[in-house]
């Protein structure tokens, strides 16, 4: 079964669009790693249906946020898909629900893989509006990477690490298998 670990950037920030409708923020970047192919694929703005027919075909999609924001952003280009019907684990929405409240993905990766983010959605967009578009895509491809690595760390031990608000590292239990 190939599994398609998913990110992406946008071009527009929240408050540019006048709340959180997540398909105004439109597409600058879409990043997937295939277990298929074992490699990333990228996609940009004109690549968006690749993208969806990428994810549509996929066995499983693994990511961070996705049901919430990366397939909402993808809906302007799709507005009839059914995203939720995609077999689709959202990492933060499996974590949300054990705990109750909300984690970075920056705070998994530090206290879980020792790693941390390589930058923000907030400097992707400014990469983005200067037509950086490579540092865009490396830092979507980051963050892919990361969430890969998260997500089978937490199907081979069935926890994960973040931090709390005080600094204590604290394990949650999730079932990624």
């Amino acid at each position: 079964m190939n599994t398609v670990y998913f990110d992406l950037e946008s071009q527009k920030l929240f408050h540019e669009v006048g709340g959180r409708d997540a398909s105004k923020l439109l597409l600058a970047c879409g990043v997937t790693w295939s277990s298929d192919r074992n490699d990333f694929g990228v996609y940009w703005e004109n690549d968006a249906q690749d993208l969806i027919a990428e994810l549509k075909s996929a066995g499983r999609i693994i990511g961070f946020n996705i049901l919430s924001f990366d397939y909402q952003v993808l809906k302007h280009y799709a507005p009839n898909e059914n995203f939720r019907a995609f077999r689709s684990i959202d990492m933060l929405q499996d974590i949300y629900k054990a705990l109750n409240f909300r984690i970075s993905l920056d705070s998994i990766a530090k206290a879980t893989l020792g790693a941390t983010k390589t930058a923000d959605g907030i400097k992707s967009v400014e990469w983005f509006r200067n037509g950086e578009l490579d540092k865009v895509a490396e830092y979507c491809k980051a963050d892919v990477d990361i969430t890969r690595r998260i997500h089978e760390f937490g199907r081979d031990h069935g926890y994960v690490h973040y931090y709390s608000k005080l600094g204590s590292k604290l394990k949650v239990a999730v079932n990624w298998n």
